[in-house]
This record gives C-alpha cells, sequence and structure tokens, in this order.
C-alpha cells in the first residue's frame, strides 16, 4: 500500500497541484451551482475531528462528503478517548483503518504531525494554532474567481500573525504573490516556525495604512484567536489602531478586494463599513470552503481525475 498524501500545511502541494484544485474546484462548483450530481466518493468516510469548535469547517466538510456521495462521522475529542488520554499515535491507527480520509482542527500543530505519521489515510488540517491551509486555498480560489491569478499580486495583512498569517505566507513562497503584513509591536511573524526558504515574498509594516497602499486585497482576523482568550483585554488595547476601516480600503487599488475567514467583529477588527460594504467577497469567501475541501478530498484519494 502506497504512502497516503497528507494536507497539513500550505507547502505540502506544488503550485501545479495548486492550479489543478482550483480548476478542479471551479468544475465541481459549477456542477453544484446546476443540481447535477456528482459522487466520486460513493461509498468511502470522512471521519471529522474536533478539538477546536467550528461552524464553516463542520459544515463545509460534511456537506461536502455528502455532495460527493461519502458520508460523514463526527468526533469531538470530549467524547471519545482522545479527549480521556488515548495517545494520538493509538488513535490514528484504528480511525485510519475504519475510514478513507480524516480531518482535524486542534489546537498544536504537532498533534496533526503525529497522527498523520501513523495513518494508513490522508489527513487534512482544519485547523491548528500555527496554519490554516484548507482557508487559505478558499481564500486564493475567491480571490482567483473574482480578480484573475495571484500569481505577482500583493496581499495586506491586517492583525495579528496568527496561523492565517502563517498560511498566508506560505502560499505567497508558493505561489510567488506579494504579503504585506501589519502587526502591533511584540505580534510579528515568526518566521523560525514557517519551514519557508526566505523572506523575499513577506514586508513588514508598523502603519496598517501603509501595508495596504496599492494592494489587490485586504484580509484580517479575529485579533483573540482560540486558545489566547485570556489575552483578548490586552490585544484589544494593543490592535486599537488595526481595525479595517474606510481609510486603508481606500489606499488599497481601486478593486481591491476584502477578505475574512469568519466569524467577524464588526468595530474590531474590521468595520461594519468594510465587510459590508462593495469590496467585501467574504460571502464568497465563506461558501468557497465547500468547493475547495471537495476538490482536495477527491485529490487526496484519486488523484488527478480528467473530466
Amino acid at each position: 500500500m502506497s504512502a497516503p498524501r497528507h494536507y497539513l500545511q500550505f507547502k505540502d502541494l506544488t503550485r501545479g497541484e495548486y492550479e489543478y484544485l482550483f480548476e478542479r474546484a471551479r468544475w465541481i462548483k459549477e456542477k453544484f451551482k446546476r443540481y447535477e450530481p456528482y459522487h466520486p466518493l460513493f461509498d468511502r468516510t470522512l471521519v471529522m475531528i474536533f478539538e477546536k469548535a467550528s461552524t464553516r469547517t463542520r459544515l463545509s466538510f460534511e456537506a461536502g462528503m455528502h455532495q460527493l456521495g461519502g458520508s460523514a462521522i463526527y468526533l469531538n475529542t470530549r467524547d471519545s478517548q482522545l479527549g480521556r488520554g488515548e495517545p494520538v499515535e493509538d488513535a490514528a491507527q484504528v480511525i485510519s483503518r475504519m475510514s478513507d480520509i480524516v480531518m482535524i482542527r486542534t489546537f498544536e500543530q504537532e498533534i496533526v504531525e503525529r497522527f498523520a505519521a501513523q495513518s494508513r489515510v490522508p489527513i487534512i488540517n482544519g485547523l491548528t494554532n500555527e496554519f490554516h491551509p484548507c482557508q487559505i486555498l478558499a481564500d486564493i480560489f475567491t480571490f482567483i474567481e473574482q480578480r484573475g491569478c495571484i500569481q505577482g499580486k500583493t496581499v495586506a495583512w491586517v492583525g495579528d500573525s496568527n496561523n492565517m498569517c502563517n498560511t498566508w505566507l506560505q502560499a505567497a513562497e508558493v505561489l510567488d504573490f506579494q504579503v504585506n503584513v501589519a502587526t502591533p509591536p511584540g505580534y510579528e511573524v515568526d518566521f523560525s516556525r514557517l519551514g519557508m526558504r526566505g523572506t523575499e515574498h513577506c514586508r513588514a509594516f508598523s502603519d496598517p495604512i501603509a501595508a495596504c497602499a496599492g494592494v489587490d486585497l485586504v484580509t484580517t482576523d479575529v485579533w483573540t484567536s482560540m486558545g489566547f482568550e485570556a489575552e483578548n483585554e490586552a490585544r484589544k488595547q494593543a490592535f486599537a489602531d488595526w481595525c479595517v476601516d474606510a481609510d486603508m480600503m481606500a489606499a488599497a487599488r481601486p478593486e481591491a478586494v476584502f477578505m475574512h475567514c469568519l466569524p467577524a467583529h464588526r468595530g474590531e477588527e474590521v468595520t461594519a463599513e468594510v465587510i459590508d460594504g462593495p469590496q467585501s467577497v467574504v460571502w464568497d469567501e465563506a461558501e468557497n470552503r465547500l468547493h475547495v475541501q471537495k476538490a482536495l478530498m477527491e485529490f487526496l484519494l484519486l488523484g488527478r481525475i480528467d473530466n
């Protein structure tokens, strides 16, 4: 039995494989919009393991697997032996013998890495503290839909250097675009954990408006990610000038779009005027989690398909 392909970080796939996935997601989405059944994963089973709660991740993976003809099983670590101290390695051995593909949404990246090392089936990172590759997959697909190829373009990341920021930086290296990162003092990017070849695709800014100047995409996330709730008040003070507002969008190119992975806090990391305004594509972005993840699961299980 050949070793399974896993998707644990954005850099796990090549530019050519991403080009295939984006085209595949477009084709799958068009069939979905035409109400045409497509069941390449008939009789396959997806296991979804959640240590961190989610709306979009569960809905997009569960609905997506059903739409591909398979079934999805939800496991919460609080309700399984994983929450009672069973080693990750043991759980991986058992779960991967009873399913065809596994999605894990958890805290430390090390958990998905350890699980994948013992798994007989593909493992997908549904989110960790360090990376969120499925979300950036959807974000870039959304940009391509709205504005065309992202190669050579510039993205402004405004806010915390969290898992989303880390994954944007990996994506920039793989797909050859630029990321302007604007973070408050003390919240800068830690490049040591990204496994990147260099920093030529990233520029750091202390002024968020300067970071947004002339960019093609402005994006942000909540200031306090899951697991950092104790820092909430300190973060609100530190990030007070990092709320994406009309001035930041005005600094960007006139055709620039705004993205947010959701859920959003209007009046904190973004104003209502921006997220509900004409440049916002957050609802297309949210829907596209469904389509890119269907393409990803099909690719990891079946390889390339020519239709």
